[in-house]
């Protein structure tokens, strides 16, 4: 990055996926495809759910909160890389990478606490069963839905902060296909000390207590579940989890490699790949692991296939 004296920046430099122009239209192609996948089977989700009266329930709801995200996480970074394969351009403006930086916190957050929160209703659903419908009430629901987004609006503004502190540099290149928060906190110009209190505060917040929390819930949901005297009554009751479970492993494990490999990768363009991973696969993976793990899912989707037929 140059120094300059002026007093803001206009734009930043994104990283092509390739350089080759014979590859453009098909990874155009590729991620056009995945961002509708992604979009029409998170849809579909959320209109199953919502016609179906049967799944008005708190895990479908959430369930639903999930998919609007994961709809709203992928539209923050694909649009725009669509629009540069199309237009061979690498840049973006100063207030468009920060909107892009910031709604990317904002579901991406949403999208762990989230899977935290269904972690604790099934953690109630199966070792308070009783009690589920009456400590899961509307309001409980609600509010484990506003908090997520109260949290990640709060990291949101905390990565603006930093990169605001770019104001006196031009040429400013970023090493992804997207305005990722993870690369503007490591710019040599940003406050060190800044930096280490966001980085720490964010691992808190959106990784140890969420991990914590999921595996807190599973330890006493299995004690539960091997108390049911009956395998058929063991099974019935961890079916109900198995969705759960792939989502937050398929989360979770593609963000700590995608991590891990960028902490010891000294290739960008792996770093991109590991990206894609955790922002395109991910997102466009869900609604196939609940629509086919999940019978009440599937029959919401083939009763809502018939009325529409």
């Amino acid at each position: 990055m140059e120094e300059q004296n002026l007093t803001g920046i206009s734009e930043f430099y994104l990283m092509e996926l390739s350089e080759d122009p014979e590859l453009q239209p098909l990874l155009f192609g590729l991620f056009l495809s995945m961002y509708l996948v992604t979009v029409l089977g998170n849809l579909l989700i959320i209109l199953a759910i919502s016609s179906d009266p049967h799944l008005h329930t708190p895990m479908y709801f959430f369930l639903s909160n999930l998919s609007l995200t994961d709809i709203c996480f992928i539209s923050t970074t694909v649009p725009k890389m669509l629009m540069n394969i199309q237009t061979h351009s690498i840049v973006i403006s100063y207030v468009g990478c920060l909107t892009q930086m910031s709604l990317f916190s904002i579901f991406g957050c949403m999208d762990d606490l989230l899977l935290t929160v269904m972690a604790y209703d099934r953690y109630v659903a199966i070792c308070h069963p009783l009690q589920y419908m009456v400590i899961m009430n509307p309001r409980l629901c609600g509010f484990l839905v506003f908090l997520p987004f109260l949290v990640s609006l709060l990291d949101s503004q905390l990565h603006n902060l930093i990169a605001l502190q770019l104001n006196y540099f031009k040429d400013v290149e970023i090493g992804n296909f997207f305005c990722d928060p993870s690369q503007l906190l490591n710019f040599p110009c940003t406050n060190t000390l800044t930096n280490t209190i966001v980085m720490y505060f964010t691992g808190a917040i959106f990784g140890f207590f969420p991990v914590s929390g999921i595996i807190f819930s599973y330890y006493k949901i299995v004690s539960s579940i091997l108390r049911i005297p009956s395998s058929g009554g063991k099974y019935k009751a961890f079916s109900t989890c198995g969705s759960h479970l792939s989502v937050v492993f398929l989360f979770y494990g593609t963000g700590i490699v995608g991590y891990l490999h960028s902490a010891v990768s000294s290739s960008p363009k792996k770093d991109v790949v590991s990206s894609v991973m955790y922002t395109v696969v991910t997102p466009m993976l869900n609604p196939f692991i609940y629509s086919l793990r999940n019978r009440d899912i599937k029959s919401a989707l083939w009763r809502l296939h018939s009325r529409m037929v």
